[in-house]
């Protein structure tokens, strides 16, 4: 844990890049997932209502609002949904770092249009904004993850990689902050609240052109071996051991010589890169059906249940929000030296385990007085475990467990996955609460318990190992052929070099 953190030390603007990436990226993704739960929400429907009576000379039914609403919340995911397919395809293009760049204007347009969207009394540009918003989250969720890893040395990955999921932590929290009736949670303010992101996307825009280009991006895909090593020199100072990180990438760049980025159907059609495929699909799908959202809007029940006036609820939903952070950050303290394959085995099946004694719980609280006070305690261990696992360890999977060839299209799959998952969930959801009560619990706690035994069986450790010695261990792992790993590793080097120029995938 001290060493990781005196190694980033020794690396300032590594420090920096995290920093300046993460507050433009992951962050704004949090940010808008928990903002639209403030009192400020009560004040946008009112304004739907009064343009909708002054235009047409009538208020809304509650269904129609209800529709409205749903709307407003659920465009945010369609436009993540729509810029997470070109994601990849434009960090490939113009870079990492110009891609973030450019995406911060899509943020400081959609804060434009939301600040004035009340003075205009028109709802129509709360919706653009929110779609906007989501354009933004969508490019950043995944390029953002690409940069701050490729950037970062292979002794810190696990630890950088970390960070992706605290800063979308901060968001929510800074979401639950800024949305109470204290700060912009009010009819006045709100407008402000949902400005916010236009100010952190100017940060960004005037801040990340000073940073160096991804090392890996400049050598692995623009052949520029003098621009990687200048970039790497910045990153890691004076101190940094450039000739390691150097011969990581060229032994990578040399097995891949002739090899073109695959797209996504490529990517699903490959036999070699099946269960890195599997490992994606089964832990971004889990990220939005684990039962978080669930547990968050029970929450609010549970609390009261407990003894805690209704207008101090949303000073206890800060307390969930502080614990996902404080948890995320302890994750990056540990993550080295614990490793994100054992992370993710005892987040899922922790999860799984407090899922069914909080189901449980719910239902004994009518009948037993002290019940409540063990589901507020479970509530925490859940998000405890949520955070300690899925949450930090997720986000970067992609970005460690692929080649740089097969990189952007797991990215592109991997955040369909996540946005589609986001958006199911926010349509879905309701109706599952409405029907099945707190025993919605037993689904997720399903998902919960069949990914922890997925990557129990099924993925290797990566923490400390290079790209192309976590493919050989994939390889090692599901293989008839129980060959040592170097043996793998050096049959997978030898494919790579020798297969044909027009970059068919080769069968291990």
């Amino acid at each position: 844990m001290t060493h990781a953190f005196s190694s980033l030390l020794e690396s300032p603007l590594l420090a920096v890049v995290i920093v300046i990436t993460g507050i433009g990226g992951t962050f704004q993704y949090g940010f808008h997932i928990s903002v639209l739960t403030s009192p400020s929400v009560v004040s946008i429907k009112r304004l739907v209502n009064a343009t909708c009576a002054q235009r047409y000379g009538r208020a809304l039914e509650a269904w129609e609002l209800s529709l409205f609403w749903s709307f407003i919340v659920s465009i945010y995911s369609v436009g993540g949904l729509l810029s997470s397919q070109c994601a990849g395809r434009l960090a490939t293009i113009y870079g990492r770092k110009r891609c973030l760049v450019l995406n911060n204007v899509a943020a400081i347009c959609g804060a434009v249009l939301m600040g004035f969207s009340k003075m205009a009394n028109s709802f129509e540009m709360i919706m653009v904004a929110r779609f906007l918003y989501g354009i933004n989250a969508g490019v950043s969720l995944a390029v953002h993850t690409m940069y701050v890893l490729e950037c970062a040395p292979k002794r810190l990955r696990g630890m950088v990689g970390v960070s992706v999921g605290c800063f979308v932590s901060m968001g929510k929290l800074f979401g639950q902050l800024l949305g109470i009736s204290e700060v912009f949670g009010t009819d006045e303010k709100w407008p402000v609240l949902l400005s916010f992101s236009g100010l952190i996307g100017l940060l960004q825009l005037v801040s990340l052109p000073f940073l160096p280009e991804s090392p890996r991006y400049l050598l692995l895909v623009r052949s520029d071996r003098l621009a990687c090593e200048k970039a790497l020199r910045q990153i890691l100072g004076a101190r940094g051991d450039l000739a390691v990180e150097v011969e990581e990438m060229q032994v990578e760049h040399a097995a891949l010589k002739g090899v073109k980025n695959h797209g996504v159907l490529e990517l699903l059609l490959s036999r070699t890169t099946r269960w890195q495929l599997l490992t994606v699909v089964v832990t971004f799908m889990t990220l939005q059906l684990c039962g978080i959202n669930a547990v968050y809007l029970y929450s609010s029940d549970v609390f009261r249940a407990a003894g805690i006036a209704g207008h101090n609820l949303r000073y206890v939903a800060l307390g969930t929000g502080l614990c996902e952070v404080f948890t995320s950050i302890a994750c990056g303290m540990v993550i080295e030296r614990t490793g994100k394959r054992q992370l993710l085995i005892q987040g899922y099946l922790g999860m799984a385990t407090t899922l069914a004694i909080l189901t449980v719980t719910l239902y004994l609280q009518v009948y037993v007085s002290w019940m409540p006070y063990c589901s507020v305690v479970l509530i925490f261990i859940y998000i405890f475990f949520f955070s300690v696992g899925p949450a930090a360890v997720t986000a970067p999977l992609p970005g460690e467990i692929f080649t740089q060839s097969f990189k952007t299209a797991a990215f592109t799959l991997a955040c369909t996955l996540n946005w589609a998952g986001l958006f199911l969930v926010g349509m879905v959801f309701p109706i599952i609460v409405e029907h099945l009560g707190y025993f919605c619990f037993l689904i997720f706690f399903i998902f919960c318990l069949g990914s922890g035994l997925f990557v129990w069986y099924h993925v290797p450790e990566t923490r400390n190992r290079s790209i192309l010695e976590i493919t050989a261990a994939f390889e090692q792992m599901h293989s008839k052929d129980k060959l040592p790993l170097e043996t793998k590793q050096t049959k997978l080097q030898a494919l790579h070099t020798t297969q044909p120029q027009h970059g068919q995938s080769t069968k291990l």
